[in-house]
């Protein structure tokens, strides 16, 4: 990855990070369900791939 690359990337996330902390006390709460879920059904998707024969 190029520098100018790795750099917008810490931009946007730092920019994601100031987003998340604006939202109301609620809103932080659902968006923390929601990565959860999503961290879960990868997570399930990962162990059905290693667990299938290729």
């Amino acid at each position: 990855m190029a520098a100018g690359e790795e750099r917008s990337d810490e931009v946007e996330g730092l920019r994601l990070i100031r987003a998340f902390l604006s939202l109301p006390p609620d809103k932080r709460a659902e968006v923390i369900a929601f990565a959860e879920e999503l961290a879960r059904a990868h997570a399930l998707s990962t162990e059905g791939r290693e667990a299938s024969p290729r």
